[in-house]
């Protein structure tokens, strides 16, 4: 079972460490954070576009993305399925109301992830303040030429 240690008990060096592991932690959860918050706008213009499908649009030249950057001219043979990736390489041909739904339900799953990853990344901030303030405690100290004393 490990033990805990208050940051209080720890000398400067160690605090340094501490300091610099909860900076990566805190670096990586922000990444992440931003990673899950693009794709969730992925998904946000997936519903977009399928609602711009309409039966009327039947058979007009359309524009269809092979990529982010590449596009091919077409035709909309069919405006009431549309193929839906579904990952891995899967895709599954869906009605409208039933891609909608689908990317609906991302997007709902991804917010549900990114509020409790902006809660860890708060209190890993607050973890990160207090410990600063502990370290600014401890350089003052020294300073003063006072002894560091290890508060309970």
């Amino acid at each position: 079972m490990a033990q805990q240690i208050s940051v209080t008990d720890l000398d400067l060096p160690q605090l340094a460490d501490v300091r610099r592991q909860l900076e990566e932690e805190l670096n990586h959860l922000t990444n992440s954070f931003a990673q899950l918050k693009q794709a969730q706008t992925k998904f946000k213009n997936c519903v977009e576009n399928v609602k711009e499908i309409k039966p009327a649009n039947k058979d007009k030249p359309i524009l269809v993305p092979l990529t982010n950057s590449l596009y091919l001219p077409g035709k909309l043979a069919d405006a009431q399925h549309v193929i839906v990736d579904v990952g891995t390489g899967y895709f599954v041909k869906k009605t409208i109301p039933q891609a909608t739904q689908h990317y609906t339900a991302k997007i709902n799953y991804i917010q549900s992830n990114l509020d409790t990853l902006e809660e860890t990344i708060n209190k890993k901030r607050e973890n990160m303040s207090y410990l600063v303030n502990v370290m600014q405690s401890k350089l003052s100290q020294q300073m003063e030429g006072k002894p560091i004393q290890a508060s309970t």
